[in-house]
């Protein structure tokens, strides 16, 4: 029988020159987007860090952490939708070991 949810970390970095506001705005639609598709178990917003290699010319980022629990097809879609919004720098999906 195939496992209905699995538990996944996900790591982004939000592009460092954004508002208080915007950087809040980013975090808040992820955090809804998990919460509409699976169980948010955890969140740690990391704040300015230093990135191990510029990116774009910008040599820090803001980095939040979170862990949830969902489907096997939403990491797809919510990588998806972190390529394409603004702001986002990068991001990593990785399933969690139990």
């Amino acid at each position: 029988m195939a496992k209905t949810t699995e538990k996944y970390e996900l790591m982004y970095i939000i592009n460092p020159n954004l508002t208080e506001e915007e950087t809040a705005a980013v975090i808040e639609k992820f955090k809804t987007l998990v919460e509409q598709n699976g169980t948010l178990d955890e969140m740690e917003e990391q704040g300015k860090r230093k990135l191990a290699y510029e990116i774009n010319f910008i040599s820090e980022g803001f980095y939040v952490l979170m862990k949830f629990t969902s489907a096997p097809d939403f990491p797809a879609e919510l990588d998806r939708v972190l390529g394409i919004t603004d702001g986002v720098m990068r991001s990593l999906i990785t399933t969690r070991g139990e």
